[in-house]
């Protein structure tokens, strides 16, 4: 069995069941080993409920005390069942599940898993429990059992079966590391890490594998950086562009001055447009801190040189607001500039018009998304390549727009600020500006970190701002029940919502398994005032521009890192009115570090900093970042040391072979991110 194996010749795996690993992005042997569990059970014996610490995921043993309550009908069915242990009783409810106290009688004992709560009034609960005879819990008690991101129809069983066999049947590539340089570096074996990665006998064993799969991604992705940056060394600029006098007088009659950080980066940017060398450079900020207008200069730049740009964005709705935003400028200030915006969902007979116009030059801006990288698409004289949200994009897009003309310059931004240390690791091949303040007159957000147990006070803080006439998100570490199970999901989360709140209060949910129709159609719904509470994980963190969104609540804050919070946050704030973040933690105990730097700091290159201080190699347990550079376990933040590690290997590999290649057991080419 190699990495190409298909996984309908796993046993136990059919047409059927291969379609559902298929929905999850596994189709061979090769996936199965990198499909790593999203959480690990581990399964400790049971506690009494009076020694139980709320926030907590715990394992009760409970004699059940009375009968089902039922509430509810339809899809919001919710049934209570009262239990107690060694004289404490616990409420327990389940959602959606109306047949579950027909296998729980008066008088049953079974052991109950999942996180605890407690009341206001002091009242234990347990909601969406799992449930165990004693003999079942007896049987996996004292190990650690994988959790994998699901499907429907798809069970954590089958995958625990299929990756089990690929383990034990797998032909394993040689270890591109040899033994003596992983004695070195601290490193597990490839294989034995695949085996703990997914199977750990205990947190150590965990540990370990997470250390070596990750220093593997780190390496990869830094190998290609520095590939990159020789290629680039070689890049002249052979057209080098000229100064022009009415992009720097509509610089001068902008309704409001630039910052000093924004002179400085578009002097930055004018330098490489018109200097010798091709430009390469990223441009990094918090979200509001002006980016978008120097790119908007950079593109008229291109423009008055005869020459087009292209504008590329993570999403369709992102690309129409850049779309709007530069047609109300040069309908203000009647700039001799002629966009068009191309992006997936449009007409073929439009399309192909906006191909002509671009082929022709009578485009000479082009926004889009990864409609401007497709072969359909032919540049008369591209001279100028912006991509936003630049980690959302892998080096081989970049290198497929700006191989499309002659002499192209390279811009890309970023609204998640990354310590410099890091940067240079990151962006070798890249120049950095960055833009450390915002605008003037940009009201600071308010922040409040808080017990989960004060979820009622926000949410009536919530309905206040909502009968203001603002709208509200609130963000959940996780997208269904089961992918990890003590955390908020959204699906749930929704549906409990909408039986808590009144009933005139619309609320949408959004998340990343949605097709990238279904996201753009609910992020646009919400711009729009379609919904006053927009309920989603992460994936909003890159999102839109919603002025009217003044209040963002994110549930189990104690699992995001710093920076992501902080970029998460950077959707509220962007209008004239007071902006506010509630961040909810898990326990009733200490209020994090992390989240008491987050209430006094609005600073994301001051929170990068302290993110490298907080984030620990122990949180193994930690939602990660996001997937930033296309990484899949790695995490800039919470792993920079390793990341630094894996830097300082691949130089001493290329000064022994500078025509190292790498072959791991399934190469994640982080160009075709």
């Amino acid at each position: 069995m190699n990495k190409n194996t298909p996984v309908t010749d796993l046993k136990g795996i059919g047409p059927k069941t291969a379609d559902l690993f298929h929905a999850r992005g596994v189709y061979t042997a090769g996936d199965l080993l990198t499909y790593y569990p999203v959480h690990y059970e581990a399964f400790d014996p049971p506690v009494r409920p009076a020694d139980a610490l709320p926030g907590q995921t715990v394992t009760l043993a409970l004699t059940i005390s009375g009968r089902p309550v039922r509430a509810g009908s339809g899809a919001r069915r919710i049934v209570h069942i009262k239990a107690a242990g060694e004289g404490t009783g616990v409420r327990l409810t389940w959602f959606n599940m109306p047949y579950i106290g027909n296998s729980l009688p008066v008088g049953s004992r079974h052991y109950f898993r999942g996180r605890l709560g407690r009341t206001g009034a002091g009242l234990l609960y347990m909601e969406q429990p799992a449930v165990y005879t004693p003999a079942a819990y007896a049987g996996i008690q004292g190990t650690m059992q994988p959790r994998y991101s699901l499907t429907k129809g798809l069970k954590n069983n089958q995958v625990r079966k299929a990756v089990a066999q690929v383990l034990e049947e797998y032909a394993y590539p040689a270890d591109y590391i040899p033994e003596e340089d992983r004695a070195l570096l601290g490193l597990t074996g490839l294989r034995q890490a695949y085996r703990q990665i997914h199977f750990p006998m205990n947190m150590k064993e965990l540990a370990e594998a997470r250390r070596r799969l990750i220093f593997d991604e780190f390496f990869e992705f830094i190998l290609s950086v520095r590939r990159q940056k020789e290629a680039g060394e070689e890049l002249v600029n052979t057209r080098p562009m000229e100064d022009r006098p009415e992009v720097e007088a509509f610089a001068e009659r902008l309704p409001f001055a630039l910052t000093e950080g924004q002179r400085q980066a578009w002097r930055e940017i004018r330098r490489d447009l018109t200097g010798p060398r091709l430009m390469n450079r990223l441009l990094q900020g918090d979200v509001g801190s002006g980016k978008t207008i120097l790119a908007f200069l950079a593109l008229y730049l291109c423009a008055a040189n005869g020459r087009q740009g292209a504008l590329m964005a993570p999403t369709e709705v992102l690309a129409g607001q850049h779309m709007k935003s530069l047609t109300e400028l040069i309908e203000q200030y009647d700039l001799p500039l002629h966009p068009v915006l191309l992006t997936g969902s449009l007409t073929a007979a439009r399309r192909r018009d906006i191909y002509e116009r671009i082929r022709l030059g009578m485009a000479d801006i082009i926004i889009g998304t990864h409609a401007l990288i497709q072969d359909a698409v032919e540049y008369k004289d591209l001279g100028l390549v912006i991509t936003d949200e630049q980690h959302r994009f892998g080096v081989r897009q970049r290198e497929n727009l700006a191989g499309r003309g002659d002499s192209i310059g390279v811009l890309v931004m970023s609204a998640t600020p990354i310590p410099r240390t890091l940067a240079i690791i990151l962006y070798g091949d890249l120049q950095v500006s960055e833009l450390r303040e915002l605008p003037a007159g940009r009201l600071p957000i308010k922040n409040l970190a808080m017990p989960q147990a004060g979820r009622g006070k926000a949410l009536r803080f919530i309905l206040g701002q909502i009968a203001a006439g603002r709208q509200a998100y609130i963000i959940c570490p996780a997208v269904e029940e089961g992918m990890m199970e003590e955390l908020e999901n959204v699906r749930d989360y929704t549906e409990k919502l909408r039986g808590a709140l009144p009933a005139g209060i619309r609320i949408a949910s959004l998340h990343g398994r949605m097709r990238p129709a279904e996201k753009d159609a609910v992020m646009e719904a919400f711009a729009a005032r379609e919904a006053d509470i927009l309920v989603s994980t992460t994936v909003v963190e890159v999102g839109i521009n919603v002025p009217n969104a003044t209040v963002m609540m994110v549930e189990n804050a104690e699992r995001f890192g710093l920076s992501q919070l902080h970029q998460l946050r950077g959707r509220v704030g962007r209008g004239k009115e007071q902006s506010y973040c509630i961040f909810l933690y898990a326990g009733d105990g200490e209020k994090p570090e992390r989240l008491q730097v987050l209430e006094k700091n609005n600073d994301g290159f001051k929170i990068a900093e302290e993110d490298l201080k907080l984030r620990g190699p122990g949180d193994i347990f930690g939602t990660r970042q996001s997937g930033e550079m296309g990484f899949v376990m790695a995490d800039i933040y919470h792993d920079a040391g390793v990341m630094k590690e894996a830097a300082a290997y691949v130089d001493s590999v290329l000064a022994r072979d500078p025509d190292f290649a790498l072959t791991l057991t399934k190469s994640v080419d982080f160009r075709s991110i």
